[in-house]
């Protein structure tokens, strides 16, 4: 009996053909999970990462409860086309204090991996208030609303907490100034030194230029340092990995 008989055999047997399913997609299961058990880690540490500061962990909340990333991705694959238009694909160590991770599963509109420093922060007031103003092909929705819901840190200890527990290392003297973090991140003219030093490279300054802190100001300071952690002028990624 020819091969191409046999495999004709299999596909009229709907029994054999889901028997033979599940054995190809144990063996494809094991091959790819069991090396992951001999790994002490399988996330390569990075310099330059860090956990969220307060006001950017709020700016992510808003991203997701807005639901950007079913149109938005923040996974730059290592292609020649996605690295000339993004910058340097994505490293595992960038979403390792994601929770959930933002890698998206398409692109209505570009990849945000990359997006901290592109644009001026009048620009992302303009992109999200008025998406057509600046795109004028955008099916993206309106979101000046964002600017005058003022928003105040009553829960951020917890939200800092909860993170905690799933692995983050939000440190107690963190938790403990959350609330001080959160709100002088928005004050050039305050003092916003210790809160840079608990979270390096942190942009301190009124990012929609309205008074008080808006949920525009916490959604742009966490776009405004998507990609910025990380000095790959300076990067070299661990061959042994």
């Amino acid at each position: 009996m020819s091969f191409l008989s046999r495999h004709a055999m299999l596909e009229k047997n709907a029994t054999l053909m889901l028997v033979a399913s599940l054995l190809v997609v144990s063996i494809g299961g094991i091959v790819e999970i069991a090396p992951l058990f001999y790994l002490e880690n399988t996330i390569e540490d990075v310099e330059g990462m860090r956990p969220y500061s307060p006001l950017e962990l709020t700016g992510r909340e808003i991203y997701i409860r807005e639901g950007c990333y079913n149109c938005h991705s923040q996974m730059i694959r290592p292609m020649r086309d996605e690295v000339e238009r993004y910058g340097n694909y994505s490293l595992a160590a960038e979403s390792q204090y994601d929770h959930p991770f933002q890698w998206g599963s398409k692109r209505t509109g570009p990849d945000l991996a990359r997006v901290g420093g592109r644009y001026s922060d009048e620009w992302h007031v303009d992109h999200m208030s008025d998406p057509q103003s600046v795109v004028p092909e955008s099916v993206m929705p309106k979101y000046g609303y964002l600017t005058e819901t003022i928003i105040k840190p009553t829960y951020i200890r917890d939200l800092l907490g909860a993170h905690r527990a799933v692995g983050v290392p939000y440190t107690d003297e963190m938790i403990e100034n959350a609330v001080a973090d959160f709100n002088v991140q928005i004050d050039p003219y305050g003092d916003w030194e210790d809160m840079v030093a608990r979270y390096p490279k942190a942009q301190v300054r009124n990012f929609d230029m309205e008074p008080g802190i808006s949920e525009m100001d916490a959604l742009i300071a966490y776009l405004q340092m998507l990609g910025t952690l990380v000095d790959f002028s300076t990067f070299t990624p661990d061959a042994s990995r």
